[in-house]
């Protein structure tokens, strides 16, 4: 498959294959994240096309599903993760109000100001030099030096499953759509979507930065593909491959991967910032791909994020009150 070309819809009944997620899984993460999660609302934006506003979700992004329906089903008080930010911003904020004891790695160029407030919410961070991979690795081999639990940013069943939550209360609030556009990270968002519409007949599209292709070559490659660091003003969607879980879930279900710059990115910022969304980069690139590809249909654009360097800096003050900042 290359970008941009459409796959055949599921049958009716298809059943995952051995080793998958099984959809069932979302409606367990669903009871998990009761009173934990928000369900944010589906807003209107242009003609036949609305917004998944998960940039209204506590945290201020997606992430705090997955990583909320991981920690409280495996019962974690001490834990390792390594995240561009917005997972460990999540994780940070739950930690915080559990109790529980967290260690976010983070790659070269990674936000500081998403740092910043991990630290301010009272986390621990662990810069390492390299790309996501080497944050990957360090992150693992942490979890086994300390014993702590590790919960990755994407590539958990659990994690999968909870940001799989999106993709339900889409289905249930907008029973007609047609096409779903998910932007396409390291792949939890995404895969977690293609669970809940894994029988459903809803087009699947996930959207990745044109510099961080590895879905689209990925799936072309018929394997998962690593490809070098690179750089994007999505800074939340460099990972350099799809995970174990959440590849073999989007390529059984996903209908399209399509590819954006960084200028159609921006473009998509200011757009949604004209109607009053404050998104980050990374949280609109799902809405850039709906600009460039969507036709006539009823569609919804995941708005992943609003992390923005304001809401960033408002959240790590209002966090300073609470917990004392700790040292990088």
């Amino acid at each position: 498959m290359t970008a941009d070309t459409l796959l055949a819809l599921p049958r009716p009944g298809l059943l995952p294959r051995p080793g998958l997620v099984d959809p069932v899984e979302v409606e367990h993460a669903a009871v998990r994240l009761v009173d934990r999660a928000r369900r944010t609302p589906l807003l209107p934006f242009l003609p036949g096309l609305r917004l998944k506003a998960e940039h209204l979700q506590h945290s201020g992004s997606f992430k705090l599903r997955g990583a909320t329906n991981a920690v409280l089903a495996l019962g974690a008080r001490t834990v390792v993760t390594g995240s561009s930010g917005n997972h460990g911003i999540a994780l940070a904020r739950l930690a915080q109000d559990l109790g529980v004891e967290l260690t976010v790695v983070m790659a070269a160029g990674a936000n500081p100001d998403k740092a910043a407030l991990i630290r301010a919410l009272g986390a621990r961070t662990l810069p390492v030099a390299g790309g996501v991979a080497e944050r990957e690795e360090r992150a693992r081999e942490l979890a086994v030096q300390t014993g702590a639990v590790l919960i990755p940013s994407s590539d958990h069943p659990l994690v999968v499953a909870g940001q799989g939550t999106v993709g339900r209360e889409i289905l249930a609030d907008a029973p007609g759509v047609e096409t779903v556009y998910v932007p396409a990270g390291g792949g939890g968002l995404l895969a977690g979507v293609c669970l809940a519409a894994w029988n459903r007949p809803v087009r699947v599209v996930g959207v990745e930065p044109a510099t961080t292709p590895r879905y689209a070559r990925s799936l072309a490659a018929g394997q998962p593909l690593r490809l070098p660091p690179s750089d994007t003003v999505a800074d939340g969607l460099r990972g350099q491959q799809p995970g174990v879980v959440t590849y073999p879930i989007v390529r059984d279900r996903v209908d399209a991967v399509v590819e954006v710059t960084d200028a159609e990115i921006l473009a998509a910022v200011a757009l949604l910032a004209a109607h009053g969304v404050e998104a980050e980069p990374s949280g609109a690139v799902a809405v850039a791909g709906a600009l460039r590809h969507r036709g006539a249909e009823h569609a919804v654009a995941v708005v992943s994020g609003g992390n923005t360097p304001a809401a960033l800096r408002a959240a790590a003050a209002r966090a300073t009150r609470l917990a004392p900042v700790l040292p990088a």
